[in-house]
């Protein structure tokens, strides 16, 4: 059976025909994606992957063929620079000191644009995981605490408060309980001295 990266012939053009109907009634391709691979049974990143790699192989005549008639194209994307790397590194970085997660700080840097806050995210995760020094001189820059242990205090002392709060909560729910016994058997004492009474 002959494949596309990995995709039948059929499969390939499927993608590519739902790609082209879902552009055309405004859909964005993070949904196109996630919708085809709700039919599919694909993951979403799989079929976002499949699309680009698919995309870039223009050398190829089947997939000339296939994408020949449509628009579809791969944008070449812009690398950061190490100055725009930084920057955004900051910024993600000044957010996180505030408590704020990753995730919240990417997509106010990205001004709600999905595919910018995809590339912010990628980027950070990629130096966090390549360039730990990076991270950590760039903290130190900003004056934030990147004590190696720092995490785990934190952590810590969550856990502790979790603690205290449970503890708390299941003396009163202990007490409670013996509240609600206690009235029980007070309002059986009750209608028992009610009906002697009659």
């Amino acid at each position: 059976m002959n494949k596309i990266n990995g995709y039948t012939a059929e499969e390939a053009g499927s993608l590519v025909r739902y790609v082209c109907e879902g552009k055309l009634k405004g859909k964005t391709l993070t949904r196109i994606f996630e919708e085809y691979a709700g039919r599919t049974g694909r993951a979403k990143g799989s079929v976002r992957n499949y699309y680009y790699a698919l995309l870039k192989r223009t050398d190829d005549e089947q997939v000339k063929k296939l994408l020949a008639g449509t628009d579809l194209k791969a944008e070449a994307v812009k690398p950061f620079t190490d100055e725009e790397t930084d920057r955004i590194l900051r910024a993600i970085l000044t957010e996180k000191s505030k408590g704020v997660s990753v995730r919240r700080a990417v997509l106010k840097l990205a001004e709600g644009d999905d595919k910018l806050m995809l590339r912010y995210q990628n980027k950070y995760r990629n130096v966090l995981l390549k360039q730990p020094e990076r991270i950590k001189a760039l903290m130190r820059e900003c004056g934030m605490n990147c004590a190696p242990d720092a995490q785990k205090r934190i952590e810590d002392r969550i856990n502790e408060l979790y603690e205290d709060i449970t503890g708390a909560l299941k003396s009163e729910n202990e007490r409670l309980t013996a509240l609600v016994h206690k009235l029980s058997d007070e309002n059986r004492l009750l209608k028992l001295q009610i009906k002697n009474l009659k």
